[in-house]
């Protein structure tokens, strides 16, 4: 779709050149007679980079030079989609250095930049989520990372890979992953996003630009068998006996209700596939879809710059993996493949707090395995002053009561706003891929006033290029800019299985 992806570098820099061998001549005063090295259009998004103010003459010794050439060696061993304690890893890095680690996106390049929806409807779900990794952590004196300890790994650093600034957001098919509203909108659809910076817009979501919260959705540790042994126990029964046996099944459509171990799609790192060892654990490997207790896909979207997780080692070394990199998501994911996906990268720092475990988390659950991550937000987000705010309750769209479920009313909270929005131009597909995506903000505001849970999404006013509040005097038709509007890129549903409509909701 788009000519040329991300900026087009104008001055270049290389590193390890000194400023008098640098490919473009850089200059150290102010002159009206200095001689332009370049030249750019009006509109062109351009890049230029830069030596440090000495020039490169404040040696690493003296300075944090070495984040400079942060050790970019982690870049290409294979990939695994699974989670298991034999998984081999592929690196190890000592606690305290800056090391960097690239991922594709969590498709594995199976979604292209075009115009249709034709990959996102028949992608093989089994295949995901593609991680790199696994990621031994030791000390300064070698010493691994042991079951019992903490892992504080520290986002130094993250974005898109250099070259590949473009990302998508879609719906899956209701028949093959669906999403939160899946019985509303069963039908495969996606839009493509292009960055500017910090900033994306897309040409099949016009009238809209936001600046992102990059972030990665899954960062975990291995588990060790025993803990492996219980989240597949406990997922059997629940995708075995849970639509016999859970009310909300009943408003909630997304399926299956677990993603149990498979064969099909597995990929397992350094074991080669077929072999007795690869079929062996192939069968016990946990799916990465879910955030479990070594963290895993957790989604958090303010998990950005200067972020911090603690994470639970459950095995020697830890075996850290990390991917599923996000531009910009919003509160729930609620599209299910609904953040702005990309390919990434990130620069980590990792610290082990030995006996961590014990000190600081408590188990919720019968054994000492049941706990959970600790996550510390960075100083780094959006700065938005003006929200709308829409509320939901947990009563679903038939009208029947549900007993404080906060699922229900988030659900009714993002369906408010996709009507309300949709009153400005733009279909209920695009409003519902948009706020899976944009920095919107959800939030539980009731959960003890029964019956009713209460639940909020709040989205920042100054993404649109209209004014989206109710005001007197007509709605706006449409947004005032449109770049190049192709339209959604959108399958036809050809399942079977009922829609759920709101009699009173908006055409």
């Amino acid at each position: 779709m788009s000519s040329q992806l991300g900026a087009r570098v104008v001055v270049p820099i290389d590193v390890k050149k000194k400023p008098s061998e640098q490919k473009l001549p850089l200059h150290n005063r102010w002159h009206p007679a200095i001689p332009p090295v370049a030249e750019v259009r009006t509109g062109e998004l351009f890049r230029v980079e830069m030596v440090d103010f000495s020039g490169g003459g404040i040696t690493k010794e003296y300075t944090a030079e070495d984040v400079k050439f942060a050790d970019n060696s982690i870049q290409n061993p294979p990939l695994h989609n699974r989670w298991h304690p034999d998984i081999p890893a592929v690196a190890e890095v000592k606690t305290g250095e800056l090391f960097r680690v690239e991922m594709v996106d969590w498709t594995g390049g199976t979604i292209s930049d075009d115009h249709s929806a034709l990959d996102v409807k028949t992608l093989d779900l089994s295949i995901v989520h593609y991680l790199s990794g696994p990621i031994r952590v030791v000390d300064t004196d070698g010493n691994p990372a042991r079951p019992g300890d903490l892992l504080a790994v520290e986002i130094c650093n993250l974005g898109p890979l250099p070259g590949d600034e473009w990302g998508f957001t879609a719906i899956f098919d209701r028949e093959n992953g669906g999403g939160f509203l899946t019985d509303h909108f069963p039908c495969a659809t996606k839009a493509i996003w292009y960055f500017e910076g910090i900033y994306a817009y897309s040409p099949h979501i016009p009238g809209v630009r936001f600046p992102g919260l990059t972030h990665p959705g899954i960062v975990g540790t291995a588990p060790s068998m025993e803990l492996l042994t219980i989240w597949n126990e406990r997922e059997r029964e629940l995708e075995e006996t849970g639509l016999q046996t859970l009310k909300l099944c009943e408003v909630l459509h997304s399926r299956p209700l677990a993603n149990l171990p498979s064969t099909k799609g597995c990929i397992l790192g350094k074991i080669k596939e077929g072999s007795p060892e690869w079929e062996k654990i192939a069968t016990e490997a946990a799916r990465t879809i879910p955030g479990r207790e070594n963290g895993g896909n957790c989604d958090i979207k303010n998990l950005s710059r200067g972020s911090k997780v603690y994470l639970p080692v459950f095995v020697d070394g830890a075996n850290l993996s990390t991917g599923d990199m996000h531009f910009s998501q919003g509160d729930g994911e609620v599209a299910f493949c609904g953040a702005i996906e990309m390919s990434g990268f990130l620069e980590l720092k990792c610290e082990i707090i030995r006996d961590g475990m014990k000190k600081y988390l408590t188990p919720m659950g019968p054994t000492r395995l049941h706990v959970n991550p600790i996550f510390e937000i960075g100083p780094v987000e959006p700065r938005f002053s003006e929200w709308l705010v829409f509320e939901g309750i947990s009563v679903d769209e038939s009208g029947r009561q549900h007993y404080l479920d906060a699922s229900v009313a988030y659900k009714r909270a993002v369906l408010n706003a996709i009507d309300y929005l949709s009153r400005f131009g733009y279909s209920k597909e695009q409003v519902y891929l948009l706020l899976s995506c944009c920095p919107c903000e959800g939030r539980i505001s009731g959960i003890v006033d029964s019956p009713n849970a209460v639940a909020t999404l709040a989205i920042p006013i100054a993404i649109f290029d209209q004014d989206i509040r109710p005001k007197i005097g007509s709605v706006p038709t449409g947004p005032r800019l449109v770049r190049n509007n192709p339209g959604l890129p959108q399958c036809t549903y050809d399942g079977n299985l009922p829609i759920t409509k709101n009699p009173s909701a908006s055409i």
